[in-house]
């Protein structure tokens, strides 16, 4: 199938023409064949010469201009339509800037009423006008042939480039309505991807399924590009889903307010402007730097990199400019000269991507997977090294000053690099002369400060002494050793921590195991403090430990036995 819009100045015959093509009366509002004009958007269709011709009728008058750009949005070839009563008027040429700006390469010009006058001047008149776009130099058909104008679509149609079947669906809507006994219903123009029955898409951040599908008139179990399409949804109410909205494949584009756009064919740029992509009119503000433009919008869209639109000035009737979008997350301005360094940067061409982003988050913006891969993401190289060295030199840093710390916290290391994500750190370290233990980074082979290595040897050389006579509190804080610094021993395999302010040499499970082995069996905790010689503060944690490495076992009435 392929999809042509109509263009040109009210009364010049639009409407008649593709009824004289189609049999079919495109104007479908009451009050639009009671005044004869065309006020929104007109549908038709026919086979040409084995070709599904789909044509999207679009208003001429200046009054509705916004609905004439929803039609042309997403048509990749337009029939351009030219009284030769008339020849080329102001809505002609508004029409062609609007074209042009929208980026369509591929008119047909149409003169009608050629049985009234000469249509020569009208031609010449609209062949000076196109020669400023890239529609230059159009093929020319005259209506009162209309094999003539069948031979030249079939021209035009052939000469499109092919749509991308496989891309991801972003359809704009046109209309929106409610069928009885099958629910919302939307159109629009499918310029890429395909559409299925069944399918789940994306609008407004909430999953819709495909209950159906029309083209042409008849219902299909799919839909490629380019074509005419009519979408019966399950999931949205008809009052939800209208004009400027998409559905879309979900999870693969993003929603932007803000974007960096180059200017096409820039006239005077006012501040506040409408921007029209697809088939969305978005208030725009306008901050220009040089050949491009950063626009934030009223309303956020899902654009990518490459989608072209126009800016519109709606009331003094005028296109202000073409738009190309540069970029869907553009770096903030906020430093002095960062307008006119990022101006440069836009003229120059040099938009970058991120420099770090989820793969599926470049897809979704147009951008190309350049970059390093760590994981589901894609980091600038030069980025990820600098980032690589601030993190060792944080770590350390932290180890410097938390002496007895178990090490920097990973989210904490993640805040200082400025990482996206906390799962980025480990592999941001590899290789680096770092450790992660524990959800923390520290250097490998940290040993004790002095001071409470100091402390540690007395206790070392108490528990030598007396293996299972652990230090009380009192002499614990005599030595300066709090939680602290007895969690650093013991991380250094210096003390063994068995509860709560009780700490024993690292060999106690094993010595308490070798001792209690020689007792009759089972035993009870009264017997296993004196042959331990400790006391039962020590001793009932001892034997909890003992249990959980399943070196004794706890019958139900208390007693233990010691694994063989």
């Amino acid at each position: 199938m392929y999809v042509v819009a109509t263009a040109g100045h009210v009364d010049h015959g639009k409407s008649t023409l593709v009824h004289r093509l189609t049999g079919m009366w495109p104007d479908r509002l009451a009050e639009e064949q009671r005044r004869g004009l065309t006020i929104d958007l007109g549908f038709a269709w026919a086979d040409i010469d084995g070709r599904e011709l789909a044509f999207v009728d679009v208003p001429g008058h200046e009054r509705f201009v916004a609905n004439m750009l929803a039609g042309v949005g997403p048509v990749p070839a337009v029939m351009f339509i030219v009284a030769a009563t008339e020849g080329w008027m102001p809505q002609s040429q508004e029409h062609l800037a609007a074209l042009d700006a929208l980026g369509v390469r591929h008119a047909l010009l149409v003169i009608t009423k050629a049985d009234l006058t000469d249509p020569d001047p009208a031609i010449e008149q609209a062949a000076r006008a196109f020669a400023d776009t890239a529609m230059a130099d159009p093929p020319v058909a005259v209506s009162t042939d209309p094999d003539a104008v069948r031979a030249e679509l079939t021209h035009l149609v052939d000469r499109l480039p092919a749509p991308d079947g496989t891309a991801d669906v972003r359809l704009w809507v046109d209309r929106s309505f409610t069928v009885r006994g099958a629910g919302t219903v939307v159109t629009g123009t499918l310029a890429a991807g395909t559409l299925r029955v069944g399918d789940d898409l994306e609008h407004a951040g909430r999953r819709v399924t495909v209950r159906g599908l029309q083209s042409l008139g008849r219902d299909r179990a799919e839909v490629g590009p380019v074509a005419r399409v009519a979408v019966n949804l399950r999931g949205v109410d008809r009052q939800d889903i209208g004009r400027g909205d998409t559905l879309r494949t979900p999870g693969t584009w993003l929603d932007t307010s803000e974007i960096d756009v180059a200017l096409r064919s820039a006239g005077e740029l006012h501040r506040e402007l409408v921007l029209h992509i697809g088939s969305a009119a978005v208030p725009v503000h306008v901050r220009p730097m040089g050949t491009a433009a950063r626009l934030r919008l009223a309303r956020p869209l899902p654009l990518r990199v490459g989608d072209v639109g126009l800016l519109r000035d709606p009331g003094q009737h005028r296109i202000a400019a073409g738009v190309e979008v540069l970029d869907v997350r553009p770096p903030p301005l906020r430093r002095r000269g960062a307008a006119r360094e990022r101006a440069a940067e836009l003229a120059a061409g040099r938009t970058r991507p991120p420099v770090y982003a989820r793969a599926s988050d470049l897809r979704a913006m147009g951008m190309p997977l350049e970059g390093q891969r760590v994981g589901d993401w894609v980091v600038d190289p030069t980025w990820w090294a600098q980032r690589r060295a601030q993190a060792v030199a944080a770590a350390q840093q932290w180890a410097a000053e938390h002496d007895v710390a178990a090490g920097m916290p990973l989210e904490a290391l993640r805040r200082e690099t400025g990482l996206p994500a906390v799962d980025l750190v480990v592999p941001l370290l590899a290789g680096a002369p770092l450790e992660v233990a524990g959800g923390r980074v520290r250097p490998p082979g940290l040993t004790l400060p002095p001071r409470v290595d100091e402390a540690v040897r007395t206790v070392e050389k108490w528990l030598a002494a007396e293996p299972f006579r652990a230090p009380d509190a009192d002499a614990l804080a005599d030595l300066k050793l709090g939680p602290p610094e007895l969690a650093a021993a013991v991380r250094a395999g210096r003390l063994l921590r068995i509860a709560d302010g009780v700490v024993l040499g690292p060999d106690a499970l094993g010595q308490a195991a070798e001792i209690l082995r020689a007792l009759p069996h089972p035993f009870t905790v009264a017997e296993a403090k004196r042959a331990l010689d400790t006391t039962r503060r020590v001793a009932v944690p001892l034997l909890e430990q003992l249990d959980a490495q399943r070196i004794t076992r706890r019958g139900a009435d208390g007693t233990r036995t010691v694994n063989s």
